[in-house]
């Protein structure tokens, strides 16, 4: 059996039936005919425009952002595929804070779904620094599919380890 490391909180079942993908050499068949494409969102412009339009839709509320990235630095080895950043600064005698959103440089040529889930994954963040029941529960109220879409994505990790991109 495979090192499904990206699946290891799955159960027992679940990951054999990813394995017998694999084995069959059928996993990235299954992610080409669900994902088709890459999306066309390349340019670290175009990515904060993205999250923005999301963020105004679903968290208007929530702190600014003041910087929006594709980073080359964050790699799924590291255990991130994005992160949120929040810097607080003195200036003069007030402070100042600046929330920043990277994603991970690998998702530049990934289907759009993948992109989206971290994206709003990374937007929860601006309201609820923990991974809890009312972060998962944002999530899911910004992206009603989150989790379908973070398990697919753990597949896609595990395809793009072990046969290189799909895209």
């Amino acid at each position: 059996m495979s090192d499904l490391k990206y699946l290891s909180a799955y159960s027992p079942d679940v990951k054999s039936q990813v394995q017998n993908l694999i084995d069959q050499d059928r996993l990235g068949d299954f992610l080409l005919k669900k994902y088709p494409t890459a999306h066309q969102i390349t340019t670290d412009g175009a990515l904060r425009d993205y999250a923005m339009d999301l963020k105004n839709r679903f968290i208007k509320k929530s702190p600014p952002l003041s910087k929006v990235i594709y980073d080359k630095k964050i790699h799924v080895v590291n255990n991130a595929l994005g992160l949120h950043t929040y810097v607080s600064r003195v200036q003069g005698g007030k402070l100042k804070s600046k929330n920043e959103l990277r994603v991970s440089d690998m998702f530049r040529k990934a289907p759009e779904e993948f992109l989206n889930m971290i994206v709003v994954h990374e937007l929860a963040h601006l309201k609820e620094k923990d991974h809890n029941k009312a972060f998962y529960k944002l999530c899911e109220h910004m992206l009603p599919d989150y989790h379908q879409l973070e398990f697919e994505m753990r597949l896609y990790l595990t395809h793009v380890e072990m046969a290189g991109a799909i895209y």
